[in-house]
């Protein structure tokens, strides 16, 4: 699999027949006559239609399908990419279009629809984009087309105005490349962060982009001693492998300058360590075996080893990390995998949208409800291999219809900016939460009531705070109470979007019944003080017999006349008694 284009490099010509030429890489046996029928209907329809930079708009879903392509996605996909603009931007109908390619496009370019009219704070912005995890959940290859058709829009993002290339920039980084990372994407989430570092930090990405020229003469003569002395040190143990350099990308430049500037004060050299891949032609065993190569060739450095081949990351990337003192001492990264790792590394979510053995057959990556029947094509999908990267957008799907537009917005964000952890209840179920949560979390993770009724947890059998943030594989039992209920400073330490949502809406509904409850206590108690022939002038006189009675105010006295835990007729007897003797 090829990564992305950056943008200005000179690849093959943009037209129909590069695409189908990258398209066959992947799929050789693809029919390739609808992809041009689809080419025609979107060539037609956008006919007379220009982008910002004067070019024809055709370019544009051509680039899209061309960035699929090379994604290895499959036909029905690439049809929709072409036309992924049409309902949108001409006269062509979604009907038409069903009509003319079928239910699976129809429903892949609706669920793209409208996307990129995105604005922060505004309705509109957080119902498309719940529109398009709907879609998602019923067909994962929305995500992708998205990611794509963003990623063109950013390569040529230089022809719209400074305000509009902010807006997007911003949208793209705090939505897109999160969606990118948490669907395995890495080839263009790469190119997504560096494109959004240079709309929105061009003096930094000015900066490292010449540094990074200046050093590349220097850096490639040391990267081909690293791997001249690597192939000879595998060829010695017959292990057969694959040696990419893996430059860092600029934003993971960026971000290590960063970290040096908190730490140590301004910092101008670049943290670029070399690095390189090492795919390897067997299985997991082979990785192992090559990592002793690596090891038994160089030093390895003390705390650097990660084994994501036995625990793999919450997208399910699997690599073995290790950084050794290479040729001349100096740190080495490098990162062991199979052919097969490499490709779920690199594409993620999108290598497992391919159909069996390569054929045209019909993609079946998609959600199962968890309740309700559906009626839908959806219905009778089934999944193909492992879809654990799609646990949280199972989780979000569950919850989003509980929201406002900007309660899901907030909670959409908030949930896209960690990692995950799996942690374990005493009875051995498994939960998907995010980095530091909580045993606030895992309470809302087994049930809203759980959560509500939340007084304390153990942790490993230990008590622990409810604000104690977990690590992978802590076991959490859960203490509850029927009398308890959230508090506020909750919302302060939980980091799932279920728990922020219930303790909102928990507050919220709450809210509702006291206002309730106050006004209908009140109103009983006025009427008892007509029955005593009496009139309540003014609410001071209450404030000393809630008080008598052990209540921290009005409000408090007429909750609980209303709940029936103080009678009516006794409040206004104290309160006759209190003004009369007064």
């Amino acid at each position: 699999m090829s990564p992305p284009r950056p943008a200005g490099s000179s690849q093959q010509a943009l037209n129909i027949t590069g695409l189908l030429r990258a398209h066959r890489v992947h799929h050789p046996r693809a029919d390739t006559r609808a992809i041009r029928r689809a080419y025609r209907v979107a060539h037609r329809a956008h006919e007379g239609q220009t982008r910002k930079s004067g070019e024809p708009y055709i370019t544009h879903p051509l680039a899209v399908a061309l960035i699929l392509a090379e994604l290895g996605m499959d036909t029905t996909t690439l049809i929709a990419a072409l036309l992924h603009d049409t309902v949108e931007d001409t006269p062509y109908t979604l009907g038409q279009l069903s009509h003319d390619f079928g239910t699976d496009v129809a429903h892949l370019v609706d669920g793209v629809t409208k996307l990129d009219k995105v604005r922060f704070g505004g309705i509109a912005e957080a119902e498309t984009v719940r529109k398009l995890l709907l879609a998602a959940g019923r067909d994962v290859r929305v995500f992708v087309i998205k990611l794509a058709d963003r990623l063109h829009n950013m390569r040529t993002l230089g022809a719209k105005s400074a305000a509009s290339r902010r807006r997007i920039a911003t949208v793209t980084r705090d939505i897109l490349i999160p969606l990118a990372g948490r669907l395995g994407v890495q080839a263009i989430k790469r190119e997504l962060e560096d494109l959004v570092l240079a709309a929105l930090e061009p003096e930094t990405y000015a900066t490292i982009q010449r540094e990074v020229a200046a050093r590349e003469s220097p850096r490639r003569a040391y990267m081909a001693q690293l791997v001249a002395q690597l192939a000879d040190a595998l060829r010695t143990d017959s292990i057969s492998a694959r040696i990419l350099d893996r430059p860092r990308h600029y934003t993971s430049i960026a971000e290590r300058i960063m970290v040096s500037e908190e730490a140590s004060g301004p910092v101008r050299a670049l943290h670029d360590d070399p690095r390189v891949v090492l795919v390897v032609s067997g299985n997991s065993d082979e990785c192992y075996a090559a990592l002793g190569v690596v090891h038994g060739t160089w030093r390895p450095v003390a705390g650097r080893f990660k084994d994501f081949i036995a625990t793999p990351k919450f997208n399910l990337y699997k690599s073995l990390h290790t950084t050794v003192l290479g040729p001349e001492h100096r740190p080495v990264d490098i990162l062991i995998r199979t052919e097969h790792m490499h490709l779920i590394g690199e594409a993620g979510i999108a290598a497992r949208c391919r159909p069996p053995n390569r054929g045209q057959g019909r993609i079946a990556l998609a959600l199962r409800p968890r309740s309700a029947r559906r009626t839908s094509e959806a219905a009778t999908q089934t999944w193909l291999g492992e879809t654990a990267e799609l646990d949280w957008l199972q989780q979000m799907l569950d919850w989003q219809h509980q929201t406002s537009a900007d309660q899901f917005l907030e909670s959409l964000q908030f949930d896209l900016a960690d990692h995950e952890i799996s942690i374990f209840t005493t009875d051995g179920q498994s939960l998907t939460l995010p980095v530091r949560s909580t045993p606030v979390d895992v309470a809302y993770a087994l049930g809203s009531e759980s959560g509500d009724q939340c007084i304390g947890a153990r942790v490993n059998g230990q008590l622990a705070p409810l604000s104690a943030p977990l690590a992978a594989g802590d076991v959490v039992e859960v203490l509850t109470s029927q009398y308890g209920g959230p508090e506020r400073e909750w919302l302060e330490f939980v980091r799932s979007s279920r728990a922020h949502v219930q303790i909102q809406q928990w507050f919220a509904e709450h809210e509702v019944a006291t206002l309730k409850a106050r006004r209908l206590g009140k109103r009983v108690i006025v009427e008892a003080m007509v029955a005593a022939e009496r009139v309540l002038m003014y609410e001071q006189p209450l404030v000393a017999v809630a008080s008598v009675l052990g209540l921290s105010d009005v409000d408090a006295l007429y909750v609980a006349v209303y709940e029936g835990k103080i009678s009516a007729p006794d409040v206004v007897e104290r309160l006759i008694a209190m003004v009369d003797t007064g």
